[in-house]
C-alpha cells in the first residue's frame, strides 16, 4: 500500500517488521476484546464506556481508537467472535451420534458443552441479552438461537414423530425458556452450588421430556 512503511526484506524475500507490528496490533486487540468482556459482564452493554473498557486494557483511550472507532464496534467484534465459538458449540453438543443415547445421556451430551461455553464466556450472556445491544450482534444472535431452536425441534421428532410443527415448536420454546432461565442460576453461582443448580436443570428437563419418550417407545 503506498505510503506503508516497509520492514527488512529476509534473504528469503519475506518482511519482517510489518509482520511484527501486525502480530502486535492483533495482541493489542485481543488485550481490548478481553478488557471489553470483563467491563461488559460488570456494567453491561448500554453502560459501558470506551474509557472504562481502555482502563481495563491498562491504554490509554487514544491507543483504543486506533483499532476500534467506539464501543458499538468493539462489540461488534467480540460479538462476532463469540457467536462463532457459540455456534461451534452448538455442532459439537448435536452430534448425531449424541443424539442415539438415552434420553438422560442425551441431555448430558447436549447441555454439557453449552454450559461449559457460556460459564467460560460470562461476556456472551452479557453482552447477548442485554440491553442497547449493536444490530448487527442482535440480529445473528436471533439466527443463533433459531438454528438452536431447529435442532431441538429435530430431535423431538425423533422421539415424537406423531407430534404436529406447531407442537414441536412450542415444547422447544418451552425447553430453551427452561434452559435460559437456569442459566441464570448457573452463571450466579460457582463449585458446588452451581453443580447443584445444573443437576435441577437436568432434572426438570427429564421429567418433562420423559413422557413423550416413554409414550413413543410404548406399545
Amino acid at each position: 500500500m503506498p505510503g506503508t512503511p516497509r520492514g527488512k526484506t529476509t534473504e528469503t524475500g519475506e518482511t519482517t517488521a510489518p509482520r511484527r507490528r501486525q502480530a502486535r496490533g492483533e495482541r493489542r486487540v485481543s488485550q481490548l476484546l478481553a478488557a471489553a468482556a470483563g467491563v461488559f459482564c460488570r456494567t453491561g452493554y448500554a453502560a459501558a464506556s470506551t474509557n472504562a473498557i481502555a482502563r481495563e486494557a491498562g491504554v490509554s483511550p487514544g491507543t483504543l481508537y486506533q483499532f476500534f472507532p467506539n464501543k458499538e464496534a468493539i462489540a461488534v467484534e467480540l460479538g462476532g467472535q463469540l457467536l462463532q465459538r457459540a455456534h461451534e458449540t452448538h455442532g459439537q453438543a448435536f452430534l448425531p451420534e449424541n443424539l442415539q443415547r438415552p434420553l438422560p445421556e442425551l441431555l448430558d451430551a447436549v447441555l454439557d458443552p453449552v454450559i461449559a461455553f457460556n460459564c467460560e464466556n460470562p461476556a456472551f450472556w452479557a453482552l447477548m441479552h442485554g440491553s442497547g445491544i449493536p444490530g448487527a450482534v442482535n440480529k445473528e444472535h436471533e439466527e443463533l438461537h433459531s438454528g438452536l431452536l431447529t435442532r431441538v425441534e429435530g430431535v423431538l421428532h425423533t422421539f415424537n414423530p406423531q407430534a404436529t410443527p406447531a407442537e414441536l415448536t412450542h415444547i422447544s420454546n418451552m425447553i430453551l425458556g427452561i434452559f435460559k432461565s437456569s442459566l441464570d442460576l448457573i452463571l450466579a453461582h460457582e463449585g458446588a452450588e452451581r453443580a447443584a443448580y445444573i443437576a435441577e436443570l437436568k432434572a426438570v428437563l427429564l421429567r418433562y421430556l420423559e413422557p413423550m419418550v416413554t409414550t413413543t417407545d410404548s406399545p
